[in-house]
């Protein structure tokens, strides 16, 4: 019987780091996965090559496996309870051309969360991604939130029914972030997750300048909430649409509201802000050459660095050297005239032809002035608009960039109702900012007769302001 041969020390270390090896394949074998841009394709590779088994399947939004409810963010149709399912929304059922993104009822695992940040990525139209009861965690979060640096044209985000333990929805409107739309509903958010969410609006240094619609109805904000949240508006314009329907907010938090929606007082910490950025404005404008700036008097305006800025000494100096010139151009036309006449010809016109068919209008050369006048005349901050003094304060005109604000369904009586009703009696369209302030805001549901005059009035005056109105009967309370 022959003798089994023994392996040498090489051997066994081969034959040890053989594993090691195919374990190493396989991850290069992922890390060399290209997504191919067709999200049924892409999931289930990378789930196979994750290890995941429950490959969720991918059908279109609205079919028999998913959700079919109106909204589309609601409690699910037919799709059964835990199904793992990802619905999308597609152009011309064209699978490379998804727009939208649903997770919906069941629990994303850290995994799959990895999985999603591989494809979606590849996916060039998509624009909206829904999660609903999809069991989002802390852990989770910075990893959705790389996800979504990764995704430059996602600009909606919808997290619903997805409570944290701790307040940390802020972090998705941090510095880098792009979203557009953020809705945060029944998510059970109170007091302290509202502190966080204003200051990401807004502080007196800084402003998230991408948002432009936030949902923050069905939680537990209260008149502490919504203070916080007002102070977050105060310098904040990107703004357009506020939902805190369905909340605790009582008239403390609809005045806190009102009074950032009007014109408000400078604090003296921002009168001291809006003095250095109206001195850092004025040194920013270039100075005229060969021209002294003329004196001023002793007592300076808030404005007044900005008015020794070279703009004025530049149109003096071309009437100064016109005169010159017509002088020394006067002495020979007695010369002149005992000279021939050359004919005179046209100087070249400068311009590129314009065609007879794009003749420009006057009411076309004066919408176009008037438009870049206006762009030319928006300031950098919020501090550096058009201010005035009242009582020995200074005043600034207030947010008007917010034009929709939804308050259904929380506690306002009478006394917050004639607060939102002065700031619509008070303010003039455009205000002196050039925006129109607020269009939209809705009330119903609270503790206040709707029958009561002054309702009636706010409704009259809204009505007046929307470009859209709708028919009373029409009128229901949004998200």
């Amino acid at each position: 019987m022959r003798r089994r041969r023994e392996r040498t020390p090489r051997e066994k270390a081969a034959a040890a780091a053989a594993p090691e090896e195919e374990v190493k394949k396989g991850e290069q074998g992922t890390e060399e996965y290209q997504c191919s841009g067709v999200l049924e394709q892409d999931l289930a590779e990378l789930c196979a090559r994750a290890g995941i088994a429950a490959v969720p399947m991918v059908t279109p939004r609205g079919s028999p496996a998913g959700p079919t409810d109106a909204e589309g963010l609601g409690t699910p149709g037919e799709q059964r309870h835990g199904q793992r399912c990802v619905q999308v929304e597609t152009e011309h059922d064209d699978p490379r051309s998804v727009r939208e993104v649903f997770v919906r009822d069941w629990s994303i695992e850290e995994e799959m969360l990895g999985v999603l940040a591989k494809c979606l990525p590849a996916l060039p139209h998509l624009r909206a991604l829904h999660f609903w009861r999809a069991g989002l965690t802390d852990r989770l979060l910075p990893a959705l939130i790389a996800l979504l640096a990764r995704c430059p044209g996602l600009g909606t985000l919808s997290l619903e029914a997805n409570p944290l333990p701790e307040p940390s929805f802020h972090l998705l409107l941090g510095p880098g972030s792009t979203l557009s739309h953020l809705s945060l509903r029944n998510n059970g958010l109170g007091d302290e997750a509202a502190r966080l969410l204003g200051l990401s609006l807004s502080t007196l240094g800084s402003s998230n300048r991408s948002l432009v619609s936030l949902v923050l109805s069905f939680n537990h904000i209260s008149d502490l909430g919504a203070g916080h949240i007002a102070q977050g508006l105060r310098w904040n314009r990107s703004l357009l649409s506020l939902s805190l329907a369905h909340n605790d907010i009582g008239d403390e938090g609809a005045l806190r509201l009102a009074q950032v929606l009007a014109p408000f007082a400078l604090t003296h910490a921002e009168v001291v802000e809006r003095r250095r950025l109206l001195l850092a404005e004025a040194m920013e404008k270039p100075q005229a050459p060969c021209a002294a700036p003329p004196k001023q008097p002793e007592g300076r305006s808030e404005r007044a660095p900005s008015l020794q800025s070279g703009a004025a000494t530049e149109r003096l100096l071309p009437a100064k050297h016109s005169k010159g010139t017509a002088k020394k151009k006067e002495l020979p036309r007695k010369d002149e005239l005992k000279q021939p006449k050359k004919p005179v010809t046209a100087p070249a016109d400068p311009r590129p032809p314009r065609n007879r068919g794009t003749k420009a209008t006057s009411k076309e050369k004066r919408s176009s002035e008037v438009s870049g006048a206006q762009d030319a005349a928006e300031p950098s901050h919020p501090l550096l608009e058009p201010a005035w003094h009242r009582q020995g304060q200074v005043v600034v005109p207030g947010n008007r960039a917010l034009l929709n604000l939804n308050l259904c369904h929380n506690r306002i009586t009478e006394r917050g109702l004639a607060a939102f009703l002065a700031v619509l009696q008070e303010e003039q369209p455009g205000g002196g900012t050039g925006r129109p302030g607020l269009l939209r805001l809705s009330l119903q549901r609270n503790r206040f007769n709707p029958t009561c005059e002054a309702f009636a009035q706010l409704q009259e005056l809204l009505q007046r302001r929307d470009p859209v109105p709708k028919p009373r009967e029409e009128q229901a309370p949004g998200p």
